[in-house]
């Protein structure tokens, strides 16, 4: 164990893992109070607003946010990020334009009228996003782990207070929601406070060199923000299309799987991610390549994925069960046909940075529209057929599990700095 913390890449995985796996840890531990005191409507409804909030929370920096470690200076992280955060206030307020403008279609669009008051909250959590995602970065760069770490528990801390204390009066959707709301407030603030400290860099942020800066990293919005876009929009759309084709109570078991399963994943393997990134830049300097870290940081997540995947697999359903009572039953059955997508996607995902590092933007904007074709395509199809949502669930699997292990080949291949 002393042998691994040496090294700096494990002490700083294990710093961003333990704050990820106790923040995760509450939601789950709570999970059982939750759905005894929201209904599965409820469920579908938050997992609908936080799928919709999600689209545009990904591209509300415009992409920029990715910039910030890449620059060997400082004071241009900085300006970098304060450019990104000047984005994210302009998309909000365009996005509040267009809610209040054609706040009746969207409502028919989504064809669900409980979002409706929702809706106008949406750009206020997009913005709070667009604040997370610069100071996550910024942190990032400034390798501050223990604080983004801290970040995280409290984000989760917020969280569970909100939606139990407005579960238990009742307030239904609204107490899931508002949770939500407060969780990105202390979020942004724990990192703010640590960023700020920074006051000499802060003092060198100026219209000329964000201008500069907004020029020579161009590249970053020029193909990230569609590829982001898609491939945010694709893993999203199983939330609006289920909704859509199924119903909102279908939804709500979905989410239930969503939050104890899906989302605790994805934030482990974004927390290897943000160390990978930085680690794999290095490497990337020194020696063209980022072949050792890519390889090294694989190993790593096979580690943790392979046992704790086929246990789910095996458990899962009773698990449901037993944890979160019979009438959850169902949430289990969809659980164990996407494990196989979910295990693959936590490999791979935080992997994926690889492309950007090494200005493979075209190809990752591609591959991005390629992953929403094929979804809109298993939701056509669904829809043609009449699947019921446990064909439509196996069908999503089977294909996307496919896709993204072409992906897997093609970003190995660039960490490699090869096409």
């Amino acid at each position: 164990m002393k042998k691994l913390l040496k090294n700096e890449f494990n002490r700083n995985v294990l710093t961003l893992l333990t704050g990820t796996t106790i923040a995760q840890a509450l939601p789950i531990a709570i999970s059982p109070i939750l759905t005894r005191i929201y209904t599965p409507e409820d469920f579908g409804v938050f997992a609908l607003f936080i799928s919709i909030s999600a689209i545009f929370a990904a591209i509300v920096n415009g992409k920029y946010e990715l910039a910030i470690v890449v620059p060997e200076k400082d004071e241009d992280a900085y300006n970098i990020a304060a450019l990104s955060l000047l984005i994210a206030t302009g998309i909000s307020v365009v996005l509040l334009l267009i809610v209040i403008f054609f706040h009746s279609w969207i409502l028919m669009l989504l064809d669900n009228k409980e979002i409706s008051p929702w809706l106008y909250v949406i750009p206020l959590v997009t913005f709070l996003s667009g604040i997370f995602n610069m100071l996550n970065y910024l942190n990032t760069r400034l390798k501050h782990y223990r604080h983004m770490s801290n970040a995280n528990i409290y984000k989760s801390l917020a969280t569970a207070v909100g939606q139990l204390v407005m579960g238990f009066f009742k307030f239904g959707a609204a107490g899931l929601i508002t949770g939500q709301i407060l969780s990105n407030i202390v979020g942004n603030t724990t990192l703010l406070i640590n960023v700020l400290k920074n006051k000499n860099l802060i003092k060198k942020i100026n219209k000329k060199e964000m201008k500069r800066l907004a020029i020579q990293y161009i590249e970053y919005p020029k193909y990230n923000v569609l590829s982001t876009a898609a491939n945010t929009l694709s893993q999203n759309l199983t939330n609006i299309f289920i909704s859509t084709l199924y119903s909102v109570t279908s939804l709500g078991f979905y989410s239930l799987i969503q939050r104890i399963v899906i989302i605790p994943t994805r934030l482990i393997g974004s927390s290897i991610g943000q160390v990978y990134f930085q680690s794999a830049s290095v490497e990337r300097n020194k020696t063209g390549n980022a072949r050792k870290t890519f390889n090294s940081t694989l190993k790593k997540l096979l580690f943790i994925a392979i046992p704790f995947f086929l246990g789910l697999y095996i458990f899962i359903e009773d698990l449901v069960v037993l944890v979160f009572g019979e009438n959850w039953k169902v949430a289990g059955e969809y659980a164990k046909i996407i494990i196989p997508l979910t295990f693959l996607r936590f490999i791979i995902s935080p992997l994926s940075v690889t492309s950007p590092l090494f200005k493979k933007n075209k190809f990752l904007m591609y591959w991005q529209f390629g992953y929403l074709l094929l979804n809109l395509l298993i939701f056509g199809i669904a829809k043609l057929v009449g699947l019921g949502i446990i064909g439509f669930l196996y069908l999503n699997t089977i294909l996307l599990s496919l896709y993204y292990l072409y992906f897997f080949y093609k970003i190995r291949n660039h960490s490699y700095g090869r096409d």
